[in-house]
């Protein structure tokens, strides 16, 4: 599952995304599809709607309190399946070899940290308000570069950063279901998504000295996050005693629940392979600039589809936040653009 999860934009993804289509433009690895820049962007955005809606369907509707067995299990279905498709040799992953382990290993717990946290977010929070909530990322990410890679922003993108930072105090001031316990876990959420933003650009270059081909693709990442996830989520499942309510809790008896689950871990994969397919149609621009545009149906459907409350005061909160993240993908894209 891609750490898009979550699901999220920042640029990145969007560095990783376009080596992975020069890669595959190299070695024909990649098949090419002719004019499909509207299905594939169709198939980005649902995949990614869809992950957070179903993960907030099975934690909330259902009332599943057992968020991390649930990250264990998409990530196990997003295993199985890479590692099919890489027998099959419809794609190319690298050997998970003790040495990459080892160097993986720091941001694989950050990465786990990252989808637990926004597990037990989203089952407190409405999706809208996670959504803007998210943008707080940004910002840590933006004072990350700026003291680890001595990276200077332009004025307009701390202007944006600064609007997301305001949608978000106003946010949660008017939010109608505030929960002091899931904001908590966002912003610890926040802080972990911006560390392994940061990290991986650091482990990467590391990484690649350890694999046999000298580089590290979105499969081969996917494939090892996901497996060094399993080993560390079990023990977790174990340290938060989730191991006494899966015994008890009678939604595992249940086949439509099982089916929920495992398509949302197909839904966490297939951000990747969208993600990927999108990309290689269109471009990094359109790519960062949709992924924004995105949240605002998501946060639209969170609201009606779980019948969330609200007033005129919040409604505007979530829409300034989701406006400023526009801006704020704009700002990134001319700033790329002159660098």
């Amino acid at each position: 599952m891609k750490s898009s999860t979550d699901d999220e934009h920042d640029e990145e993804n969007v560095k990783l995304l376009e080596k992975s289509r020069e890669r595959g433009s190299r070695n024909g690895r990649v098949v090419k599809v002719h004019n499909q820049a509207l299905l594939s962007g169709l198939a980005y955005c649902l995949s990614s709607c869809g992950m957070i809606l179903v993960n907030k369907f099975v934690l909330s509707s259902y009332d599943f309190n057992a968020g991390i067995s649930l990250m264990v299990y998409q990530n196990f279905i997003s295993v199985i399946i890479v590692s099919v498709l890489s027998l099959v040799g419809l794609v190319s992953t690298e050997p998970l070899t003790w040495r990459l382990i080892k160097v993986w290993l720091p941001v694989n717990v950050i990465f786990v940290g990252m989808l637990i946290t926004s597990m037990f977010s989203l089952k407190y929070i409405n999706v809208a308000m996670v959504t803007v909530l998210k943008n707080v990322t940004n910002v840590i990410t933006a004072v990350g570069e700026m003291y680890l890679f001595k990276k200077q922003h332009e004025g307009r993108v701390w202007g944006a950063l600064f609007l997301m930072i305001i949608s978000a105090i106003t946010g949660g001031i008017t939010d109608l279901s505030f929960n002091a316990t899931g904001y908590a876990w966002q912003t610890l959420n926040c802080f972990l998504t911006a560390s392994y933003s940061l990290t991986l650009r650091r482990v990467m270059d590391t990484a690649k000295q350890y694999t046999k081909s000298g580089s590290l693709n979105e499969f081969s990442m996917v494939l090892l996050n996901n497996t060094l996830s399993l080993p560390l989520g079990i023990f977790l499942i174990v340290v938060f005693n989730e191991v006494d309510y899966l015994l008890t809790t009678p939604l595992l008896r249940l086949p439509s629940f099982w089916l929920v689950m495992t398509f949302s871990g197909i839904l966490g994969l297939a951000i990747s392979f969208t993600s990927m397919w999108f990309l290689h149609q269109t471009g990094a621009t359109t790519y960062s600039l949709v992924g924004s545009l995105n949240k605002i149906p998501l946060s639209i459907a969170g609201i009606f589809l779980f019948k969330v409350p609200t007033s005129v005061e919040n409604s505007a909160s979530i829409l300034f936040g989701l406006l400023a993240g526009v801006l704020f993908a704009r700002a990134k894209i001319k700033e790329r653009s002159q660098t």
